[in-house]
């Protein structure tokens, strides 16, 4: 990467697209008959696969695409539209379908599943922070992709001091609060998945830059 500048963008990015506070609710409400030593253990499990799976996605999904036949340049736009889908839906203060379609919404109230499932994968962990994370990977250095892999395990940290501290923050704050930050972050996410299509159609068309 260029400068430190890069390394905030992903930063910024990243929490934005992972969003901890999007997942209070959810570890409340899987946690309420749990004890505290249990919770602290979801929240700590859950930020590890958080951390593996994007770090995992920042180190190998570059030369999968590569396996596959896919240039960056397209990724960066699909992915910048994924991005944009999910900022729109934050906008409005819902999951929307990209982290969580009306199948897994509904084992979800059943009670059919709990725990990494689906707090790690895919309501933190989903296509949009593993897009992200592939595309901020592109031709890095070792150097680079072990800072990456740092930041990504900054945001891990962030999202297991939310999620351990989930109950609290649920007390002090009302869902109006959280959806307030949900659409800030939401809006921080539009910008950065149109700067990030908008990339990828200058590779893929030179002549736009122009």
């Amino acid at each position: 990467m260029d400068d430190w500048t890069q390394y905030l963008r992903f930063f910024v990015t990243l929490t934005a697209v992972v969003d901890p506070f999007l997942a209070v609710p959810f570890f409340i409400a899987f946690t309420l008959d749990d004890t505290p030593a249990q919770r602290a253990r979801l929240a700590r499990t859950v930020a590890v696969t958080v951390l593996c799976v994007l770090a995992g996605s920042a180190l190998f999904g570059e030369a999968l695409l590569r396996m596959i036949g896919a240039s960056l340049a397209a990724f960066r736009v699909g992915g910048g539209l994924v991005l944009l889908l999910m900022a729109l839906a934050m906008l409005n203060a819902e999951l929307g379908r990209v982290r969580q379609n009306p199948v897994e919404a509904a084992e979800l109230r059943a009670g059919e599943v709990r725990g990494v499932v689906p707090l790690a994968v895919p309501l933190l962990a989903g296509p949009g922070a593993i897009s992200t994370a592939i595309i901020a990977s592109e031709q890095r250095g070792l150097l680079d992709l072990g800072l990456l892999v740092l930041v990504i395990g900054l945001v891990a940290a962030l999202t297991w001091l939310t999620l351990s501290r989930a109950h609290l923050i649920a007390s002090r704050l009302s869902n109006t609060a959280l959806n307030v930050g949900t659409r800030l972050l939401g809006l921080l996410l539009a910008a950065m998945a149109v700067q990030t299509m908008a990339e990828g159609l200058v590779s893929l068309f030179p002549g736009l830059s122009g």
